[in-house]
């Protein structure tokens, strides 16, 4: 056992190893049926001739934290580990595409199970992108799969990179970046982030990859273009399709994610389509974000855990199988489903007065000859800025919002100070009423907890882009626009007060709208628009959530 090892095996939280010594066979060749050479690391348990087989394939190298962590600590457990490099990456050969790995992944799995070190089973890892490989391969590699460990990923991207139809940005260029210059991987902040700071704000966006990364990316050209969600170029990397076949196969799963992950809302659609199949996947969810290191070690044990209840090791009952902790100091729950039956669902209604209420408002009333509503101009010169949330940068997660609240293009209402705890645990949505003279715009909605001292921090929130006819406008003119916003699960504690802000964008965390029809990667005219958000009787804007 490495120092180095040792030094994780702590810090994630693992007992001793059962195979303190493993040895490593590197760069081993497998060819893909189209004869591309694709190269893996062996992590090899000492005396352990055959067994089952973790597969682990990732576009971020062999080295590093995935070798450790995802092939050395692993194999400490007394599994074969394969390591393995996605297409274009770290030694294997072929263009990286990414999310299109369902072809090599059956492809290495079929290999595998065809060598002596492997009784057949194999057992899937990772995070991220590394989850997605593992759905990829998943609907097709058969009776082999016997387990995947998922860490804060989704069987699909595509709905991440354009969630309520707006283009996720800061992700998509700074994961671009990062995956053109592999030399400044994990230094991405520090390297580079002022470049792809500028290209958040280059027009036209085509350009932004350039300015980013130096060069053109044409995966990221792919991602501005393919915007249907229904078109061919997303249909072929996506894996939902496939899931309740594996849950109906009986493919033991773990499933970890945060709160403010930026896969949360797919990857329980994942689980509702795995439960609906009859599987009983573990789910846990807790106060982290993409990365958090506290996430990666809860989700790494229970992901091992799984692998020793499918390959026959002694594991106690652990109870329930969704674990959560919820943030604002929520403690923990255990229960037997997502989401929870023992939930309410709570309407929180705009008022005139900039407050939040539980009734819906009465005044003015729907016969009179006005409306109460609030003027906001959303200038994309200067566009509304993202703080904080579900995104892949250092500033995730909750974050102060003192100075976006005090902007003039972002509106505020305030509930009373709470008298008793409130309990937020759940699916959350809005409905926010809106009239404006163009059917090109976002609408942005965001759910905050403000405590005594005045501070307001986000919990959760969405967006939706949007556009001629989509949703279509009531007799009045007006449209209700619905807005899928994050699962909650968080404590809003007594002396604090909800809030609720309303906006036109979040920037870079999401491109900003143009203010005309443009297409997102050509248009290179900003145009300001004003809108009403609408708060009366006949437009009752609210937001809902499930509380205990």
């Amino acid at each position: 056992m490495s120092p180095v090892t040792r030094l994780l095996r702590r810090g994630i939280g693992l007992p001793a190893p059962r195979v303190p010594r493993v040895r490593v066979a590197r760069d081993v060749a497998v060819p893909m049926p189209d004869g591309t050479v694709l190269r893996h690391d062996h992590h090899r348990p000492a005396g352990v001739t055959r067994g089952p087989v973790v597969l682990v394939r990732s576009p971020y190298g062999r080295a590093g934290w995935v070798g450790q962590v995802f092939g050395r600590v692993v194999a400490e457990r007394g599994y074969h580990v394969v390591v393995q490099s996605v297409r274009g990456t770290a030694g294997s050969e072929g263009e990286l595409s990414p999310f299109d790995e369902a072809d090599d992944g059956v492809a290495t799995v079929r290999w595998l199970v065809a060598q002596p070190f492997c009784d057949g089973r194999i057992a899937t890892l990772g995070p991220s992108y590394l989850g997605i490989t593992q759905w990829a391969l998943a609907p097709e590699a058969g009776d082999a799969l016997a387990a995947m460990g998922t860490l804060v990923t989704a069987s699909q991207f595509r709905d991440q990179t354009y969630p309520g139809g707006a283009f996720s940005l800061d992700n998509a260029l700074s994961w671009a970046a990062m995956m053109t210059h592999p030399s400044l991987r994990g230094r991405l902040v520090e390297a580079v982030r002022h470049r792809v700071q500028a290209g958040f704000g280059t027009i036209p966006l085509a350009q932004a990859d350039l300015v980013a990364a130096g060069v053109p990316i044409d995966f990221f050209q792919d991602w501005l273009r393919e915007d249907d969600p229904d078109s061919a170029y997303w249909a072929k990397r996506s894996y939902a399709g496939g899931v309740r076949e594996v849950g109906r196969r009986g493919v033991a799963i773990s499933m970890t994610g945060g709160w403010q992950d930026i896969f949360l809302p797919w990857q329980l659609a994942d689980h509702a389509a795995l439960r609906a199949a009859g599987a009983r996947p573990l789910l846990r969810i807790g106060p982290w974000v993409h990365t958090t290191p506290a996430g990666m070690a809860a989700g790494i044990r229970d992901a091992l855990r799984t692998f020793d209840e499918t390959f026959g090791h002694a594991v106690p009952d652990d109870g329930p199988r969704v674990h959560l902790e919820l943030s604002g100091g929520g403690g923990e729950r255990r229960l037997e489903d997502w989401p929870p039956d023992h939930t309410r669902e709570q309407a929180f209604y705009l008022r005139t007065d900039h407050g939040l209420g539980t009734e819906p408002p009465t005044f003015p009333t729907r016969d009179d000859a006005y409306w109460a509503g609030t003027r906001i101009t959303y200038d994309p010169n200067d566009p509304t800025p993202a703080v904080g949330g579900p995104i892949l940068s250092g500033a995730s997660g909750p974050r102060d919002q003192t100075e976006l609240e005090a902007r003039d293009d972002v509106v505020v209402f305030t509930g009373p100070v709470l008298d008793a705890d409130l309990v937020a645990l759940g699916p959350a949505r809005a409905t926010v009423h809106v009239r404006a003279e163009v059917e090109h715009l976002d609408v942005f909605v965001r759910v905050c907890d403000v405590d005594p001292s005045g501070r307001s921090v986000n919990v959760t929130d969405g967006i939706r882009r949007l556009r001629p006819g989509s949703p279509a406008p009531s007799d009045d003119g007006t449209v209700a626009v619905e807005v899928e916003l994050w699962p909650v699960g968080h404590r809003f504690a007594a002396g604090h007060r909800l809030r609720v802000q309303v906006s036109g964008g979040a920037h870079p965390r999401f491109a900003r709208h143009p203010g005309t029809g443009a297409s997102l990667g050509d248009g290179r005219v900003l145009v300001p628009r004003e809108r009403e958000v609408l708060h009366d009787a006949a437009h009752p804007s609210h937001v809902v959530l499930a509380v205990e």
